[in-house]
C-alpha cells in the first residue's frame, strides 16, 4: 500500500473513534479554563506576594497553569490512537493491509501528531490570550522578549507529550497498562522527585519537567539547562519511546 493511502487510512481510523474528539476537546477546555482561573487568582493575590515571588512572577507561564492537567487528555489521546487497535483486535487487519511495520507506525504517529499539534496551537494561544486578560495590569503580550517562543513552545510541549505516550503505548500494546504506567510516572513520580531536594536533580531530567522549561519566560527553578535544552531532553525521551516501540513492533506478532 502506498504511503499516501496509509496516511489516509490512519486519518480515517482516528476520526472514526468518538474518544478522539472527546479527549482533544477536554485538552483544550481544561487547559484554557484552568489557566484562566489560576490567572485570575494570581491577579487578585499579586499584592500579597513576597518581593521574591514578584521578581519570579511569569505571567506567560501562569496562563499555562492548566496545561499541566490538560496534558493528561493529550496523553490519553496518544495512548488510544495506538493501543485501541490492540484492544479491539483491529491490529491484525491493519498489519495485514500494511505489512511494512515501519510505514504503518510512521503513518499513525504522523497523522496523530499533526492533529495534536493543531489542537495544541489552538490551546496554547487561547490559554495565553485569555489568561493575560485575567491578569489585568500584570499581563504581558506577544511582543515582549521570549513570550512568543513560550507560547509556541507550549504547543510543542503538549504535542511531544502526546508522541511520547504513543511510543509507550506501542511498546505496551494495552490502553490500561499504558495509562497505568504513564499516569503515575508523570503525575506522581515526577512531581515527588522534583519536589524533594535530594532527588530534584534527577526529576529535572524527566520529560515533563524538562519540556516545561520551553513555556517559561522567567526561569522558575535552578535547572542546569535552558528552554531549548529542556525541549531537547523531551525530544530525546520521545525518540527513545518511539524507537523502542518500533523495535518491539517489528519483533513481535500482532
Amino acid at each position: 500500500m502506498a504511503a499516501a493511502q496509509v496516511l489516509k487510512s490512519e486519518w480515517t481510523k482516528i476520526k472514526s473513534v468518538n474518544s478522539t474528539a472527546l479527549t482533544l476537546s477536554l485538552a483544550v477546555i481544561v487547559s484554557v479554563g484552568l489557566g484562566m482561573l489560576i490567572s485570575a487568582l494570581s491577579n487578585n493575590e499579586f499584592s500579597n506576594m513576597s518581593a521574591k515571588d514578584r521578581l519570579t512572577f511569569d505571567p506567560t507561564f501562569v496562563s499555562f497553569a492548566g496545561l499541566t492537567l490538560g496534558q493528561l487528555a493529550m496523553v490519553v489521546f496518544g495512548v488510544l490512537v495506538v493501543a485501541s487497535e490492540y484492544s479491539s483486535g483491529m491490529i491484525r487487519t491493519s498489519l495485514a493491509a500494511v505489512p511494512q511495520r515501519g510505514t504503518f507506525l510512521f503513518a499513525k504517529v504522523a497523522v496523530a501528531t499533526l492533529l495534536a499539534l493543531v489542537v495544541s496551537l489552538i490551546t496554547s494561544f487561547a490559554a495565553f490570550f485569555l489568561g493575560q486578560a485575567m491578569l489585568g495590569d500584570h499581563s504581558t503580550d506577544l511582543g515582549e522578549p521570549n513570550v512568543l517562543r513560550a507560547v509556541l513552545g507550549a504547543a510543542l510541549y503538549m504535542t511531544l507529550m502526546g508522541m511520547f505516550s504513543m511510543g509507550v503505548a506501542t511498546m505496551l500494546r494495552s490502553p490500561m497498562l499504558s495509562l497505568g504506567i504513564l499516569m503515575p510516572f508523570l503525575f506522581l513520580v515526577s512531581p515527588i522527585l522534583g519536589g524533594v531536594s535530594a532527588t530534584r536533580k534527577v526529576g529535572q531530567y524527566f520529560p515533563d519537567q524538562a519540556g516545561q522549561k520551553i513555556m517559561q519566560v522567567i526561569p522558575q527553578d535552578d535547572a542546569p539547562y535552558g528552554p531549548w535544552a529542556g525541549l531537547a531532553i523531551l525530544v530525546a525521551w520521545v525518540a527513545a519511546a518511539l524507537l523502542a516501540g518500533y523495535a518491539l513492533l517489528k519483533k513481535r506478532d500482532a
